[in-house]
C-alpha cells in the first residue's frame, strides 16, 4: 500500500494479523519506526541480528532487509513515513534503546498526539501529520547523534553478511543460487554461510529462500496473478517446482495459501 503521508499503525496492522509478514526477512517501500513499548524479541537488520527488548526503537529506512519477531505479549506503535520525503532520515538501519524516561515520553507524546489527529478527519490533516513526522525524525535524530547511541563497530561477518543482504534483496527474483550471489561477492558460498550464521543465526541459503518466500506470499495474498506467473516472476523454472518450494516450506499449496490469507483478511 503506498502512502503519501505519516501515517501510524499497530504492530498487528503492519503484520496484517499474519506473522510471517514480519518474521520472514524482506524490505518495505516506506521508511519505519518502531516503538516497542512492551515485550522483548529479535530484529535482523543491515545483516546482524540484535536483541529487542522494551522502550527499543528500531529504526529501519525504506528497501532494507528485515525481520523482527516479538513475544505474543508484546505491544509496539510504528510509524510509517513515506520513501519519497523531504524529512531527513538514517541511511542505515539503526536499533536505539532507549534509557531516559523524558525520552520516552517525548516520543510516546508525539506517537499519541499523531494517532489523534490520523483517527480526527478534520480538515489539513495530511498536513498535520507530516509536521508530526517532522517532529519525530527530528526525534531520531536527536538519539542518533548521542554518543550512547553510536553503533557498534560490525565485525568482517557482519559486514559481508550485510553485502549479502542487499545483493539479494535487489535480485531475489532471478534464478540466482547462493552460490552465484557468493561468486558475485569475491566469496566461497561456504564461507559466505558461515558469515551469515555468525551473523544472523541463519544460513546463506535460508536468508535467500526467506526472501524469495516473503514475495511469492505477499503476491498470493495481494493480487490475483495467477501462481504460474508469480513462478515466472520470481524466476522459478516450472509452476509445478514453485508449488513444490511452498508445500515444502508453508506446508500448503499456493491455492492453500491465497485462501487462507483471503479469510485472514476478511476476519481481521
Amino acid at each position: 500500500m503506498a502512502i503519501d503521508r505519516p501515517i501510524i499503525q499497530t504492530l498487528s496492522q503492519l503484520s496484517m494479523g499474519q506473522d510471517w509478514r514480519l518474521s520472514l526477512v524482506h524490505d518495505r517501500p516506506a521508511h519505519l519506526l518502531i516503538w516497542v513499548t512492551r515485550g522483548q524479541g529479535r530484529v535482523l537488520m543491515d545483516g546482524q541480528r540484535q536483541g529487542v527488548g522494551t522502550h527499543s526503537a528500531i529504526v529501519l529506512p525504506a528497501c532494507h532487509l528485515f525481520s523482527l519477531e516479538l513475544g505474543r505479549q508484546s505491544i509496539a506503535q510504528v510509524v510509517v513515513i513515506p520513501q519519497e520525503t523531504d524529512l531527513l532520515m538514517p541511511k542505515i538501519p539503526r536499533l536505539l534503546r532507549i534509557r531516559d524516561s523524558m525520552v520516552m515520553n517525548e516520543l510516546n507524546t508525539l506517537i499519541e498526539a499523531a494517532g489523534r489527529e490520523q483517527s480526527s478527519g478534520r480538515p489539513l490533516c495530511r498536513q498535520s501529520m507530516e509536521a508530526f513526522g517532522a517532529l519525530i525524525s527530528v526525534w531520531i535524530q536527536r538519539q542518533i547523534a548521542m554518543e550512547e547511541h553510536a553503533p557498534a563497530r560490525r565485525n568482517a561477518a557482519a559486514r559481508l553478511c550485510s553485502a549479502y543482504c542487499a545483493q539479494i534483496n535487489a535480485h531475489f527474483a532471478t534464478p540466482m543460487t547462493m552460490s552465484d550471489h557468493a561468486e558475485a561477492l569475491g566469496v566461497t558460498p561456504t564461507h559466505l554461510t558461515r558469515a551469515c550464521k555468525a551473523a544472523t543465526g541463519k544460513t546463506a541459503a535460508e536468508l535467500l529462500t526467506e526472501r524469495v518466500l516473503h514475495e511469492a506470499r505477499c503476491l498470493l495474498a495481494e493480487t490475483n496473478v495467477p501462481a504460474q506467473d508469480i513462478a515466472r516472476h520470481l524466476g522459478f523454472g516450472s509452476a509445478a517446482y514453485f508449488t513444490r518450494f511452498m508445500q515444502h516450506h508453508t506446508r500448503a499449496t499456493p491455492t492453500a495459501l491465497r485462501r487462507a490469507s483471503a479469510a485472514t483478511l476478511k476476519a481481521a
